[in-house]
């Protein structure tokens, strides 16, 4: 029992100062959290339906529907309606959006550079028994969830 709530005291540190590291790289860059978990959300495709959006970045619509309206006012991203879905709305970066993401990546003390000096710090074996176990506890943490939302349907 005690490692179990050891680990999870664990986990919730490294949360709290994810979530502080997140916020002074969105506030340096004149962004809110919820328009930087956006951006960040994007980074990869560069283009999404915005319900995905708002499942990976678990944002609340209302939420969201702000942040999303704010970057498209800033030319961050744009939005669009999907063609042949009236419901579906597709965003995408921007070449300014995709400059911006690029600069929170490069910049010092940011939340990637910190990482990036977290990373160097451990020898490869440390990283590849970190991911290993997170791995570990995300698929049996999932399989939980599942069973839940079944439970719940």
């Amino acid at each position: 029992m005690l490692k179990s709530i050891q680990l999870l005291h664990s986990f919730w540190n490294v949360q709290k100062n994810l979530i502080k590291l997140a916020q002074k790289s969105a506030v340096e860059n004149g962004l809110s959290v919820p328009q930087y978990s956006i951006l960040m959300a994007m980074k990869l495709d560069k283009e999404m339906i915005q319900k995905n959006v708002g499942e990976v970045t678990f944002l609340p619509k209302s939420t969201l529907s702000q942040a999303v309206d704010g970057l498209v006012r800033e030319g961050i991203i744009n939005r669009q309606q999907v063609e042949g879905n009236r419901r579906e709305i597709m965003l995408s970066i921007t070449e300014k959006g995709d400059a911006l993401i690029k600069d929170i990546y490069l910049q010092e003390g940011g939340i990637h550079q910190v990482f990036q000096s977290v990373v160097e710090d451990m020898s490869e074996s440390q990283y590849d028994e970190l991911l290993r176990g997170h791995l570990q506890i995300t698929t049996f943490l999932e399989t939980e969830a599942q069973e839940i939302g079944e439970c719940m349907k």
